[in-house]
């Protein structure tokens, strides 16, 4: 275990590392060498600067062809032991970009977590058995993250991919436009509810190497925890649940220095 100071600070720079991340999973230059390599965050395979390959998109491809996903089930199952789903609070481009919507001086709207567990659903229906069958993969026809990050830029810099366009592209920016509304209003909407590859982390929070723990004698249920929470939890409650995604921002408040890593 170590103590709230290093981690604290850690968290304080959490926003530069989301940047750093975004930047170098659509690096561009390196796409050649890389290109095929999982990352470990939901990132489009399509965006024109994307340097490593979805994990989503790859499962998807692998059951579009009745074949197993191990490679990229491997990338995800060791990203997943060793971390958890801290690649979600960190790593991820997309998650990074709810955290900066919610921030709009709008009112919010606070939704528990009793039904997060819709984004296994998503997970095996469209991620896995709509590929089995259509051998298309329809998770990535309609990702939000692919809509932002690929289908607008190359809708906007492209007449030739204009001129195909249909209504497949305005049913991805219908979605996406639902889920730029409900992420101004309610923290990492996408994250909670819907995202595949985060469904596949969450089994692995309470196992993977880098966890939470807290000191139930010394917490006051002060709540500051939940406050701070992109994901809304009350850490106290369980600080092994599969919806955290191991920001710190709840180490980096406690009042009482209650909550540990481990």
């Amino acid at each position: 275990m170590t103590n709230k100071p290093i981690w604290g600070r850690l968290a304080r720079r959490r926003t530069i590392v989301q940047l750093v991340s975004a930047l170098t999973l659509n690096s561009y230059f390196t796409q050649y060498v890389t290109k095929g390599i999982p990352c470990p965050a939901l990132n489009c395979y399509a965006c024109p600067a994307a340097a490593f390959a979805c994990p989503i998109g790859s499962i998807q491809h692998f059951a579009g062809r009745k074949k197993f996903p191990l490679y990229a089930l491997g990338v995800i199952g060791l990203i997943g032991a060793l971390i958890g789903r801290a690649s979600c609070g960190w790593f991820c481009p997309f998650g990074w970009f709810q955290e900066l919507v919610y921030k709009l001086p709008i009112p919010k709207r606070r939704l528990p977590n009793r039904f997060n567990w819709t984004r296994y659903i998503v997970l095996a229906v469209l991620v896995v058995a709509v590929p089995l069958v259509t051998r298309e993969p329809w998770f990535c026809k309609l990702c939000p993250a692919g809509t932002l990050e690929a289908s607008i830029p190359l809708a906007l810099f492209s007449a030739d991919i204009r001129a195909m366009l249909g209504a497949l592209y305005w049913v991805k920016l219908g979605i996406l436009a639902v889920l730029l509304a409900w992420m101004s209003v309610t923290r990492r909407p996408f994250c909670r509810w819907l995202c595949p590859l985060g469904a596949l982390w969450s089994p692995l929070n309470p196992v993977s190497s880098f966890r939470l723990r807290v000191d139930q004698a010394a917490c006051i249920q002060c709540n500051r925890c939940q406050e701070v929470c992109p994901m809304d939890i009350l850490v106290y409650e369980n600080p092994a649940s599969g919806a955290c995604i191991r920001c710190l921002e709840c180490v980096r408040v406690c009042p009482v220095d209650c909550i540990l890593v481990q």
